[in-house]
């Protein structure tokens, strides 16, 4: 049960009657509904109140639910001692000694707020009986507005220190109840009846439109004074607990909400730090593997497929992150793989092309891409092959972690845009699916996001950020257990979201 769903369910309770016990020795409401009668009729002859058209007779069927037999429906505008009405359309002024208030001064956190007040043109103060200034205790009920429509705050004179007078604007209902009415217990129950008030506004989807007429005739459980009294005493008493309730039930919300992303996120850094999977000696040691990609890297470069590159700086142990297993190596992104590689394709070859906005931060990317002639694109793009590991470079791709597998290539080769960093594999040598878990990982995208260069509004990690990266280099028969233990525990985080 959310907290909203609690605070519902309290203020159900209490005007159904189910809040606290009802004592015989407190009358009945039929009793207190006679003397605020009375008391009306006294004023309407003082000429202090305006005799209003009796409202409709309260029909069995009329009635939303049962309360206990010493209560007593009745109509709102039968127990207030002025007409339920919505004020004037204003004339504001920059500055003036009468207040106006509006829709926004109820605020949406449940006090009010006279510092959104504007000024009254005090020229037209002529337009204003006496009764219609604001007075202690008023209820304000918001009348116009999607998302504000019914919203209820009890105005009292500790909200206007300056003691300015205060008048409604005509976005707002004054609720004036009898003395003899707990007005405590008139805000609880409109604030239970906020959602059937919004149902209840008339008028175009962008202004509906809750009339005074309809808020006279709303119906009103009414309980002896009393026990009005003893439920808002009940209400008050309990509504701290709910706030604790609440304040716990946010952190559980933010907790769960979080939980899938931080579960991946400490996986991953498991996996990158060795911790993920048991290290095994038959597997060798990822120094042989190193070996192993050197050798391959410089047949290919003597048979003039790949490019040679500069040698890149030795790795000092200043650097190194983490502690890593004692079988792995740290060694730099450029060092084991191809970037950015060089393929010799005719301009008449079809590509698939495959624009930033179809990159998606998937495992094995299956995208959709359109089909162009290498020559009306190569200038300024990127091209890879089937198989090689596309890595966004710029904000804020990058930090979204668009990393892909590019698979399904028309001919064996597509293009991208200049966003995206290429990396292919060395003769299948390293496990291109660990190289993609770890281009996701925080250590990865935490760094590249310190590396950026750029204005604020186009950032990119620096240009030998990927080379330069330091990578904890695993035995290829490890890789592979990593992998298959990431794609068993991931989808279980997938799965809570």
């Amino acid at each position: 049960m959310t907290p909203q769903e609690l605070k519902n369910s309290i203020l159900q309770q209490a005007i159904q009657g189910k809040l606290v016990e009802q004592r015989p020795e407190e009358g009945t409401a039929e009793e207190l509904f006679e003397r605020i009668q009375k008391e009306k009729q006294r004023l309407i002859a003082e000429g202090k109140i305006k005799k209003e058209k009796p409202l409709p007779e309260i029909t069995e069927e009329e009635k939303p639910f049962d309360i206990p037999e010493n209560w007593k429906w009745v109509r709102l505008g039968e127990i207030v001692v002025k007409t339920i009405k919505r004020g004037k359309s204003p004339t504001y002024i920059a500055k003036s000694n009468v207040l106006v208030f509006a829709q926004k001064c109820n605020t949406k956190a449940g006090y009010i707020d006279l510092s959104l007040a504007q000024y009254l043109d005090e020229k037209k103060l002529a337009n204003y009986p006496q009764e219609e200034f604001m007075i202690n205790n008023d209820i304000v009920l918001n009348s116009t507005g999607n998302g504000t429509l019914g919203r209820v705050g009890i105005y009292r004179n500790s909200d206007n220190p300056n003691n300015y007078p205060l008048v409604p604007d005509s976005h707002v209902t004054v609720i004036r109840v009898n003395k003899s009415i707990d007005i405590s217990f008139v805000f609880y129950t409109l604030k239970y009846y906020q959602p059937i008030l919004e149902k209840l506004g008339s008028g175009s989807t962008n202004q509906t439109e809750l009339s005074a007429g309809t808020v006279k005739a709303l119906l009103f459980p009414l309980p002896p004074f009393a026990e009005q009294k003893r439920i808002v005493a009940k209400i008050e008493e309990l509504l701290p607990y709910i706030d604790r309730y609440e304040e716990s039930w946010r952190k559980l919300e933010t907790f769960n909400s979080r939980f899938p992303s931080d579960m991946k996120k400490s996986l991953l850094q498991y996996a990158i730090q060795g911790k993920l999977v048991e290290q095994r000696p038959e597997e060798g040691t990822a120094e042989e593997l190193y070996r192993q990609i050197q050798q391959e890297k410089q047949r290919l470069i003597a048979d003039g497929k790949i490019k040679k590159e500069k040698p890149l700086p030795e790795i000092t142990e200043e650097e190194k992150p983490f502690e890593i297993p004692e079988s792995w190596k740290w060694v730099r992104i450029g060092s084991i793989v191809e970037l950015n590689p060089k393929n010799d394709i005719d301009d008449s070859l079809e590509v698939s092309f495959i624009p930033m906005a179809h990159v998606a931060d998937g495992y094995r990317n299956e995208h959709t891409f359109e089909v162009k002639k290498w020559g009306e694109i190569k200038k300024g793009f990127t091209h890879f092959a089937t198989g090689d590991i596309g890595i966004a470079k710029i904000t804020p791709c990058f930090q979204n972690k668009k990393s892909i597998i590019f698979t399904e290539l028309k001919n064996g080769y597509g293009a991208g845009t200049t966003e995206l960093s290429i990396v292919r594999v060395v003769n299948n040598l390293m496990l291109k699916e660990y190289l993609l878990w770890f281009f996701k990982s925080a250590y990865f995208i935490d760094n590249g996001v310190r590396s950026f260069t750029g204005t604020a509004g186009q950032q990119r990690i620096h240009k030998d950020y990927l080379s330069n990266c330091l990578f904890p280099l695993p035995p290829l028969a490890e890789q592979k257990r990593i992998v298959a233990k990431l794609e068993e525990l991931l989808p279980l985080g997938e799965r809570l979201k």
